[in-house]
């Protein structure tokens, strides 16, 4: 296979430069637009899943290499209710057009942290569209696109795009803060095929009927095959008490249902991984490793994700993680495991393809009071 060298690294947004209450960046991720600017998302706030916590953009005009901050203001309260914004990704659905979903949590009670430990669910949730036509630089109000019958629901990742303009946005349930009834997760995508006006209902990508098994934040990339997909998968099983290895599902949708292969265990070792499908059939997986030494590492597979050669791996990043960290390998305590998540300083892997032979790798990395969102432009 060809060999993957990095080519140029930077910074996207520098969280040095920021005033405390900006100064924590994760939940990358990144948009190219027909027009030939880039756009960088991310959640923004004081410290990681902060009440306060809010979306930040940044734009690039010469592919990436410099990027300034765009300053907008998202509503962050909902019928009344005071609320954080999380994730922030985004899609062209036509020429000059801009999706952009995020969640929305309930801060009514700022006391509340995110995931509850005695009952393990997490705050009430809302998943939410807006539109722009000036290159992301200004944005609509928000509209609230319904979960039927789901709950602790949260955006997973990158919205797909296929070549007949049909679009999908992915997001996981859970449960609720004070639901105290078992847990049941599972990964969903939503279909539209109308640029965005409306949606299909929810369509079950990944799940497991006995409950343990859980296919945390679901990346996915579209193929060069109409309506079918490539998906990734954290996966974590709560009755071994450990993360398994990164899940990896082909799938289509048709019609109203998605079909293809199972959800099946990969080699490659890590939790949040984005995969994206070359034009010479090549699939690439980012993927961040906490199971020490701390890595962001670039993967690759020549037979369509089956196997993925040690010796092809490319380390985009290594990290010195002076927050707590439950390794992948070993019995996790579930309610630690949260709370670790939230000290992480680096991590949410994006990948995009930036032209014929190269790639756009963007996550966030720092210390756990300074997390910033960098770059790093691949030749594959």
């Amino acid at each position: 296979m060809t060999q993957l060298v990095i080519e140029d690294r930077g910074v996207i947004y520098d969280a040095t430069r920021q005033p405390a209450e900006t100064r924590i960046a994760f939940c990358t991720s990144l948009c190219r637009l027909r027009s030939g600017v880039w756009l960088c998302g991310f959640q923004v706030g004081p410290v990681k899943q902060s009440p306060q916590s809010k979306i930040g953009l940044c734009r690039s005009n010469d592919q990436g290499r410099t990027w300034t901050q765009i300053h907008i203001k998202l509503e962050t309260r909902i019928d009344g209710v005071p609320g954080s914004l999380a994730a922030a990704e985004m899609i062209e659905v036509e020429p000059g057009r801009l999706l952009l979903f995020a969640t929305w949590f309930d801060r009514s009670d700022p006391q509340r942290p995110l995931f509850n430990p005695a009952t393990q669910g997490i705050l009430r949730s809302r998943q939410l569209l807006a539109a722009s036509t000036d290159d992301g630089l200004s944005w609509s109000a928000w509209r609230e696109l319904p979960t039927p019958e789901l709950t602790g629901c949260a955006t997973t990742g990158p919205v797909l795009q296929w070549a007949d303009g049909s679009v999908a946005y992915t997001y996981e349930s859970f449960k609720e803060y004070d639901d105290p009834r078992p847990a049941c997760h599972a990964a969903w995508l939503v279909v539209s095929r109308d640029g965005g006006q409306t949606f299909s209902r929810p369509l079950l990508v990944a799940h497991d009927p006995s409950h343990h098994v859980y296919y945390w934040d679901q990346r996915f990339c579209a193929t060069q095959r109409p309506g079918e997909f490539v998906a990734l998968f954290w996966t974590h099983d709560s009755a071994a008490q450990r993360d398994r290895r990164v899940h990896f599902r082909r799938a289509s949708v048709v019609d109203s249902a998605i079909v293809g292969d199972d959800v099946r265990e990969t080699t490659l070792p890590g939790q949040i991984a984005a995969p994206l499908q070359l034009p010479d059939g090549r699939l690439l997986a980012f993927v961040v490793d906490r199971c020490g030494p701390c890595t962001m590492s670039l993967w690759q597979s020549a037979d369509e994700g089956k196997s993925w050669p040690e010796q092809e791996r490319l380390v985009i990043h290594t990290h010195d993680e002076r927050a707590a960290v439950t390794p992948g390998g070993e019995v996790i305590d579930f309610n630690q495991y949260w709370e670790d998540m939230g000290k992480w300083s680096f991590g949410h892997p994006a990948l995009r393809q930036l032209d014929d032979a190269r790639v756009l790798c963007a996550y966030y990395a720092g210390t756990p009071g300074c997390m910033s969102i960098h770059w790093a432009a691949v030749r594959v």
